[in-house]
């Protein structure tokens, strides 16, 4: 028999059950205005960030093409006025903030527990505090709540508060996420920067989504105990939508760490997707079915993303298919025992405005499906060709015939576009391997390409440019040496001093670029303009290492970028860009040496390019 105070005390426990009930669905608790409120000012913050790199940028662009039309067709001495800093501010906050890795000279190197695992970079420090910034403010947004009511009013509040942010950053990570995004030639931002944002901005959402689950999950279980919350869960599609997208959201945050992800690259990129297919899918739902206020920014975030892959679409298909023909692909296994790579050649069906700096995404449907990779363009050839017609079969198989007919058929401007791709694992290994074993080790099969991507760092601006590169990552820099020889000929650079440093594992390397080298070697200027420095760090013996002349110079050994730097820099021709392409420890090395020159007196810029995936 039950005493009098166990019944008061039951009474009491179903008062304040049914007191929390209202508070475990709906929008009973949420403050509805507040959320808005907050979202203004995070948006507000976003713009006022965009309209501050905005006018960097301007002031960036109309800086350099005053120094660009002021030093066409200049002498040395004219352009010494642009040699030196005019200011100490400017070069400060490039030394101390816009170059400046987070801590010492780390920045693209990556971190590896072993020669297998690897959990990633380091964010500059720039990055760093924007980063810092995004985290402090979500994180005040959602613990800015009325902490003297009823603690599942509370909690409600919080619930709605969260879930309300999580699918408002959304639209950022939608945005940060897209190759086609307007923002990266606008901004002149990398894509890499990019997908560094949008890596982080994924981690905010993930973490608020689980906070409103979790919120929702405390309120449902002191209202109807854990029996209730998962006959609720299993009755209510609203609630079943919504586990969707935090189930899938989880996924994504277990296998998006720099180990796993590095380690099944491919596997992880398709389930990625279909992951955040699956999110985008349970929160429209979820939104919907609770006529929650948040809709409207996934309707946004479904709208970004079928017009971001409608343009990937449509640039692929423009690219290689025509009524014709497709883009045919030709594979060279070249040769090499410590480092293997081949060469390949993309004639694509129209031609495409080529600019050094660019990369492409190829898909290679008989080596990996669907799968695409980033690859810097080399070099890019364009020429006229005829249209063959079957008439010509019907000809005579003379020489005078063939031509004869050769020369009346209308013709088409052939573009072809070249890269290097070293073998490593997954689709580069496959490639490699089939091209090798194919007769005089040269495959040709179709594929796809998508592009071009990047190229927004222009370089015609600078009296003095150095490039450096290691290994393949001399693809982003021998465009740039071409186009500016090309320049100074015709007199539209300011560019007259061009110093081209590439490190390389052995002398073997040195024939991936051998016929865009004797291309550039021929040019008349180019002996007055470019000077190339070869390292060759494993050299079979010292008689590979013979320096051709002057201009072209090998050495045995590892490329010292501060010596180089300090080496040039004394006859530099007015301003001076340094651009580095290759590993990360190599970057860092380049990025180390620029900022001991920058605020010592010399105009120097520096751009690195990189792709951190």
């Amino acid at each position: 028999m039950s005493s009098p105070m166990n019944g008061t005390k039951s009474s009491s426990a179903a008062e304040a059950a049914k007191s929390i009930i209202p508070y475990t669905y709906g929008l009973t608790g949420v403050d509805i205005p507040l959320d808005d409120s907050l979202t203004y000012m995070l948006w507000l913050s976003v713009g006022l960030l965009f309209l501050v790199i905005l006018c960097v940028r301007f002031g960036q662009m109309a800086n350099a093409q005053l120094r660009h039309l002021l030093n066409l067709n200049s002498t040395s001495l004219q352009q010494s006025y642009w040699s030196e800093d005019r200011t100490s501010i400017w070069p400060s906050l490039k030394k101390q903030v816009f170059y400046a890795p987070l801590w010492r000279k780390r920045h693209n190197r990556e971190i590896q527990l072993s020669r297998a695992i690897n959990v990633g970079t380091l964010p500059s420090r720039l990055h760093t505090v924007l980063l810092l910034a995004y985290l402090l403010s979500n994180t005040i947004y959602c613990l800015l709540l009325d902490y003297s009511q009823p603690k599942a009013k509370s909690i409600a509040e919080f619930r709605g508060r969260t879930g309300h942010l999580a699918i408002v950053n959304m639209v950022p990570l939608v945005i940060l996420a897209g190759r086609n995004s307007p923002f990266i030639p606008l901004l002149r931002i990398s894509f890499d920067t990019y997908n560094l944002f949008h890596r982080w901005i994924g981690r905010v959402v993930a973490v608020e989504t689980f906070a409103h689950t979790l919120a929702w999950a405390w309120n449902e279980y002191d209202a109807a105990g854990m029996k209730g919350l998962s006959k609720h869960l299993q009755e209510s599609p609203f609630l079943a939508y919504g586990l969707l997208g935090t189930v899938a959201l989880g996924i994504i945050m277990i296998q998006a760490p720099s180990t796993i992800r590095h380690a099944f690259y491919e596997f992880f990129l398709h389930v990625h997707q279909v992951l955040a297919v699956a999110t985008i899918i349970g929160v429209k739902v979820h939104c919907r079915l609770g006529v929650l206020p948040g809709e409207s920014y996934i309707d946004w975030v479904i709208a970004l993303w079928v017009l971001e892959r409608s343009a990937r679409l449509f640039r692929i298909i423009y690219r290689n298919v025509s009524m014709r023909r497709f883009s045919r692909v030709t594979v060279e296994a070249l040769p090499g025992k410590d480092v293997e790579a081949c060469r390949v050649s993309i004639e694509v069906v129209r031609p495409w405005n080529y600019r050094p700096g660019t990369h492409t995404y190829l898909y290679l449907p008989t080596v990996s499906f669907w799968m695409n990779h980033p690859f810097s363009i080399a070099w890019s050839d364009e020429r006229q060709t005829p249209y063959l017609t079957p008439q010509i079969e019907e000809l005579s198989v003379t020489k005078t015939d063939v031509e004869s007919a050769m020369s009346e058929l209308p013709t088409r401007t052939s573009t072809t576009i070249s890269l290097i791709i070293a073998k490593r694992t997954g689709m580069t290994a496959t490639l490699f391997n089939k091209a090798r074993a194919s007769p005089n080790g040269v495959l040709t099969t179709y594929g796809l390409v998508e592009g071009p991507y990047g190229g927004i760092d222009r370089l015609h601006s600078y009296g003095t440019v150095v490039l450096f590169a290691a290994g393949v990552g001399i693809t982003h820099q021998i465009g740039h040496v071409r186009e500016l020889l090309q320049g100074h000929r015709a007199g539209t650079v300011a560019t007259q001093k061009v110093v081209l440093c590439w490190s390389v594992k052995n002398t073997e390397t040195l024939e991936w670029i051998r016929p865009w080298m004797d291309e550039i070697l021929q040019m008349g200027n180019r002996k007055q303009v470019l000077k190339v420095l070869l390292f060759v760090t494993q050299p079979r013996s010292a008689r590979e290492v013979v320096s051709r002349s002057e201009t072209v110079q090998m050495f045995p050994g590892r490329c010292n970028p501060a010596v180089i730097l300090g080496k040039e820099l004394p006859n530099r021709v007015g301003a001076t860009v340094v651009t580095v392409c290759g590993p990360g420890a190599f970057a860092d090395e380049v990025r180390g040496a620029v900022r001991g020159v920058v605020g010592e007196g010399a105009t120097v810029d520096f751009i690195e390019e990189s792709f951190t995936w």
